[in-house]
Parts: structure tokens; sequence; C-alpha cells
């Protein structure tokens, strides 16, 4: 597919169906049991409906913000994803390189297939880093070290995976994480060749790739499953280490943030793992109000999960969060066009963000606010369904 012909997220998920053998797409788009909460986490967004404003002069709409000091040309990062190098061999390196033109910020995988030094040598603009826990304190403690010498000014720690999910899609489709080459896979792969001479070669094509592809596993594996339960007292012991800012991700209750505030958190990152974890949890979205509240700008709130448009960047803007991250909209672009396709992902959204403030009256970040969203039960009520 050419990349041109993309004009949407979803024009991009499809054309990432379609080069990728469908065991290995399911890891990508799929989620936990039922994906009742892979469902939510859209249907909770269309459910809002836009309030626009008139007589405003939006000829000139700004997009830039901060988050967390870090400067950004829109209010969307890209969010982690470990399985970058199974979508493409560009990989993490690739994202990171589209980021840094698109002027926004790459949160780094744990599970990435290389290591934080190399990924950020690739990268024009900021990287944060995101951290599994592990049992050993020692070994946090050292990779702390390598990424705060390697220049990750961010930590952004996952707290909501305490241990392996359990993924009934990916064990029907005969695929565990990490995914590794096996006949089935190969067999499958032979109707998607461009898919697996990718897969096995790299982009280069010169030569076997998969001692890179086997270091992805590798990484992915220690950095998934030796995962521990993140308490308060793991955060103090972060806190003391990391002198940059600290973000949690994983937060869907608004009375656990007070704590967090206390324990130094400068960022929450109001998530449910895209619904790749426990199903049945709420939408994000419909999460992020009490969050907010409870956090009183004593530290930023971010959003993940469900996000496919510009629309649904100001929807959640308008809620409070202070900027949203993607997981699944790059990871098709790269599935579908490699780093190519992560730039025309980015460009995409970032159009539709500029064309979503423009039509709703507001002409920076900063003049979206409640008053642009109507209450969710009003667009359900129209549509005679239950909110």
């Amino acid at each position: 597919m050419r990349l041109t012909r993309a004009h949407s997220v979803e024009d991009l998920r499809r054309a990432a169906r379609r080069r990728m053998p469908k065991a290995v797409f399911d890891v990508v788009d799929g989620g936990a049991g039922d994906e009742q909460t892979l469902r939510w986490n859209r249907e909770s967004f269309a459910r809002i409906p836009l309030r626009p404003r008139a007589l405003v002069d939006v000829r000139h709409v700004d997009t830039t913000t901060t988050v967390l000091g870090d400067e950004v040309s829109m209010p969307l990062l890209l969010a982690p994803c470990s399985f970058a190098r199974m979508c493409h061999s560009d990989a993490e390196a690739g994202v990171a390189r589209a980021a840094g033109r698109a002027g926004t910020v790459y949160v780094v995988p744990g599970g990435a297939g290389e290591r934080p030094e190399v990924v950020i040598r690739s990268a024009t603009g900021p990287l944060w880093y995101q951290l599994y826990l592990k049992p050993d304190r020692a070994a946090n403690a050292e990779l702390l070290d390598r990424v705060e010498a390697a220049g990750y000014r961010t930590l952004c720690v996952t707290i909501d995976t305490a241990i392996k999910p359990y993924r009934e899609k990916d064990l029907r489709n005969g695929v565990t994480l990490p995914v590794t080459p096996s006949p089935r896979l190969a067999l499958a792969g032979l109707a998607h060749p461009l898919w697996s001479r990718d897969f096995l070669f790299g982009t280069g094509g010169a030569g076997p790739d998969l001692f890179a592809a086997r270091r992805a596993y590798r990484n992915f594996t220690d950095a998934i499953m030796h995962i521990q339960s993140v308490t308060a007292e793991e955060i103090r012991w972060l806190r003391d280490r990391w002198p940059g800012p600290l973000v949690l991700k994983g937060v869907l209750r608004g009375e656990e943030v007070a704590e967090m505030v206390e324990l130094g958190v400068d960022g929450i990152v109001v998530s449910n793992h895209g619904g790749r974890n426990l199903d049945g949890v709420p939408a994000t979205v419909d999460a992020l109000p009490e969050v907010v509240e409870a956090a009183a700008g004593r530290a930023e709130v971010l959003l993940d999960g469900g996000v496919r448009r510009g629309t649904d960047v100001v929807r959640a803007l308008a809620l409070g969060a202070k900027a949203v991250l993607v997981g699944r909209p790059y990871m098709f672009g790269l599935a579908a066009g490699g780093e190519p396709g992560v730039d025309r992902t980015l460009e995409l959204l970032h159009n539709e963000i500029i064309r979503a403030m423009s039509l709703v009256g507001a002409r920076s970040v900063k003049e979206i606010d409640r008053s642009l969203i109507g209450a969710p039960q009003l667009l359900a009520d129209a549509r005679g369904g239950a909110t």
C-alpha cells in the first residue's frame, strides 16, 4: 500500500492486517479476555459530544505544548510498545527517528529489541524510558544508571502488570510472547512474503537478521517475564534514585493519586494497558476525570487507550489530560510501512488535531477546556443506548 493512500489510522490498521500473518497482527490488535475493555476504550470516546465555540478566529491554531518540561509539537506522545521488531525491522530506532521529526516524545519500551543506549543514538527529540521493575533491586539500580547515563531524562514506570497477562486470542493462534520463529509461523508467513522477508532479513536484505530478532525476544523476556508487584516502597526507592521526572503508568483510581503525589511522582498516565491486561476495567477516558480531580494540578495527568482521532485528543484534553499517548496507531503504521509508516501516522494525527481544534474554536491547547464537550449520556440517550 502507498502510505499516501492512508487517510486515517484505520486505513493503516487495514494495511498492517494485510501485510502481517493473522496470528502476528492479532498480537498487536487484540486484547485480554473477551476484549470488553478494548472496545470500551473506543466506544467511550464516541459517547462524548463536542460543543464548538462560534465567532472565533481560528486562522492560526497552535498545537504546541509542554509535557513534564519537554516541548512538543502536539499533545500526543508515543506510548511504549514492546513488539516493534515484530512489526518491522526498523523497530524502535525507526520510531525514535519518526517521533523526533514530528517533534514529540517517544517512550522507549523496557522490552525493546535494542538496548536503551542504542535507541537514543537514533533520536533527534526527547525520549522517555519505560521501566518494568524486577524483583532484583540491584538489577534495577544497574539499569537506572545505564538509562540515566545514556541521556534519558524522564522515567515512566508501568505499575499495572504484576503478572504475565493472559490473552486467549494469542493462545488460540498458537502465539505466545515473545513471538519466536516456529513452523506454524513460517507456514503463515508464506502468504505474507514481504513481512517474512523483513522479519528474517531486515530491511537491507543483505543477510539474516535473526540475531536482532532473538535479541529482541531475549530483551522482551527479561523485561516482561520477570516483573514484580509495584508498591509504595518501590516508588519511594525509585524517587530517591532517579533525578528526573518520574511517571507512573497504569492508574485508574482517583483515591490513589494523593499517595502517589506524596511519594514524589511528577506524572500519572491513566491507562488500562490498552485493554491488554485485565478485561472489564473501565475505559481510560471514563476514569480520567476522577484522576484529574484528585491530582488537582500537583502532577501532570496523561491518558492512553482508545485514541484514534484528533477529536479524541481534544476530548481527553477537555477532560483535563495534559496530553495523550498512542500505541497501536503508530504500530499499525510501522507494520504497514516501517519508519515512513510511523511518519504517516503522526502526520495524519497532527493534521486531525489541527482540524479538530479549528472546528471547535480552540486557537491553542490552553483554550481546550470542558466547555467544548457535553455530558456523555446526552449522546447515548439520543441514540437510544445506555450510558
